[in-house]
């Protein structure tokens, strides 16, 4: 076996130089000063830049702990269920696969008492504990199951819709939708319907619940299938959520959970999309409300509630980003529009601003749909209120097509944010459209990979963005359906510290500072705007206000770090 002076000896006989030579010195600093010149250029640059003592101490014990994790946690040689289904095991897997290990780590403890900042990407219905409304919606009078059509074969228990609803006077308990001789959209009392469920009961009617609610970690990995496939499932999730929680005994308690659940995982406030879709039903009406005004007068209420508790001091509150499904046709969208513009004179401090929801590569691009934003545009201004734009655009795999061309019309027509811009690094004159006009990217990395359009976090396009300075804050977008498990955002924090080596602590931290300076807290004109950005912790209003108290709230974070996790801390993954 060869020793080291034998290889000192060869390297020499063959002219080898050494690392340690004044030459291959020289070349090492110079590659060291490039790579120093391009992170500069990142959008996280300033931030890091200015970080405290005891914050660049926590981000190194992070690093230090990310590091160990991946040498430990992240190998099969460390127990795993996942072993048996022969999946590789690697930091940055696919989510499903790696929630139940990630969860586990030291890394998810220091996440998940992060202080992230603000919401700014996640749709209502998907905002779900599903457990939580599930045994709400057994305990509240009249809540009722009815279907399309019976449910009495395997294929119909998988594609036909289903939703819930209120009702004592045409509830049937004495008839199975388990059976052939169901009636289509009878409605019956929702623990008969558990009770009688085939093969298991009720235990086996909530685990079907949540099967046609999530997208199941099967169906995650079916890539082949593409992103229509995995879509369709996606949007029959959403009527049937809301159809749990559009019933005011139950959405009022969904409200508050939802800025409690928040709050406790470090978001302070929320800007919240709901499609105004799916009805709204007041207590004890047989029949749905005639239009959305209760439902936001409710929310309005319960979030003042939450502000005004004990348990809510501190938190910043909730608005409402009105949005149109895009596949609607004219008639349709111009319909959503003037409602959002009734209720936004109604409730002028909840609703927030306007976006088109739904898949972008099955719905109507924004240029086809120019002339009703322009109709919006000059309502709003004869109806004398701001209701500014929050566009998705570009999420999708497209390059050059129409869909993937959402993204110039959204710059154009003067969005704040963009929703996911997963296609925005294809574009560079875009890139530097969006950082002079400060428009911030609405990231959502988690949703991105179960929806098919990049394999894992490690081929997420968020650190190309971040490496050309565009700034983008983290989102969870629709964690119930995504097979999150709870509402936060620790899933999406924790995947992008462990997936991307440029990120680390302080990258994470960059990205909730952005959350903050991007949150639309209150009304103000497009200048102001861009205005009060820029200006951040200098400025006089609510966005440097809130930005202050972030920075304290983070600076109590890294000592927290320090003290918990500190030089001498034993930094093995935990059992």
């Amino acid at each position: 076996m060869a020793t080291s002076t034998d290889d000192d000896q060869w390297e020499k006989a063959e002219g080898v130089p050494s690392l340690t030579d004044p030459f291959i010195q020289k070349y090492l600093a110079g590659r060291d000063a490039l790579v120093a010149q391009e992170k500069k250029q990142r959008s996280d640059h300033f931030f890091r830049e200015n970080l405290s003592p005891i914050a660049a101490e926590a981000c190194a014990i992070v690093d230090q702990i990310r590091f160990s994790e991946q040498q430990t946690l992240w190998t099969k040689e460390y127990e795993d269920s996942l072993e048996s289904q022969h999946v590789d095991i690697y930091p940055g897997m696919m989510f499903l696969l790696a929630r139940e290990r990630m969860e586990k780590s030291k890394l998810w403890k220091i996440v998940k008492n992060m202080p992230k900042g603000t919401l700014l990407h996640c749709h209502l219905e998907a905002m779900i504990d599903l457990d939580w409304v599930l045994a709400e919606a057994f305990e509240t009078e009249g809540v009722c199951m009815r279907s399309d059509g019976a449910l009495a074969t395997a294929t119909a228990l998988s594609k036909t819709s289903f939703s819930f609803v209120f009702s004592k006077t045409a509830a049937k308990s004495d008839v199975s939708v388990w059976t052939n001789d169901y009636a289509a959209n009878t409605p019956i009392p929702i623990g008969v319907a558990a009770d009688s469920f085939p093969n298991g009961g009720r235990p086996a009617f909530l685990e079907w619940i949540q099967s046609r609610c999530t997208i199941t970690a099967d169906e995650h990995l079916k890539h082949h299938e593409g992103p229509n496939e995995v879509w369709r499932k996606f949007m029959s999730c959403f009527p049937i959520l809301g159809s749990l929680i559009y019933y005011e005994p139950i959405y009022r308690k969904f409200i508050r959970k939802l800025c409690k659940d928040l709050y406790d995982d470090g978001v302070y406030y929320v800007d919240v999309r709901s499609a105004f879709y799916t009805p709204y039903r007041s207590a004890g009406h047989e029949e749905w409300d005639p239009d959305f005004f209760n439902m936001l007068d409710h929310m309005e209420d319960e979030v003042e509630k939450f502000k005004a508790s004990d348990e809510g001091k501190g938190f910043w509150g909730v608005r409402m980003i009105w949005t149109t499904i895009r596949a609607f046709d004219k008639r349709q969208v111009i319909e959503s529009m003037k409602q959002c513009i009734e209720m936004k004179l109604e409730f002028p401090s909840l609703i927030a601003g306007y976006d088109l929801v739904g898949q972008e590569d099955a719905g109507r691009p924004l240029a086809d749909v120019t002339p009703e934003l322009f109709w919006f545009r000059k309502a709003c201004a004869t109806s004398g209120v701001e209701i500014p734009f929050f566009f998705h655009a570009g999420e999708t795999l497209g390059d050059g097509d129409s869909v993937d061309e959402n993204l110039f019309d959204a710059i154009l027509l003067g969005t704040r944010r963009i929703g996911h811009g997963f296609s925005l690094y294809k574009h560079p004159l875009l890139v530097d459209m969006v950082k002079e006009k400060k428009i911030l990217i609405e990231s959502c990395p988690v949703s991105n990979e179960v929806l098919r359009l990049c394999g894992s976090i490690m081929s997420h396009p968020l650190p190309a963005l971040l490496a050309r300075g565009v700034p983008c804050s983290l989102c969870n977008d629709d964690p119930t359906i995504l097979g999150q498990r709870d509402v936060g955002m620790t899933h999406d924090f924790w995947q992008a510290l462990q997936g991307w080596e440029n990120l680390g602590l302080a990258g994470l931290g960059s990205l909730a500072e952005n959350s903050v300076r991007w949150g639309s807290y209150e009304d103000v004109g497009a200048k102001q705007w861009v205005q009060d950005i820029k200006d951040g912790t200098m400025g006089k209003g609510i966005r440097a206000q809130r930005l202050k108290e972030w920075l304290g709230r983070w600076e109590k974070f890294c000592a927290w770090v320090v003290d918990e996790f500190g030089a001498d801390e034993n930094l093995e993954p935990e059992e």
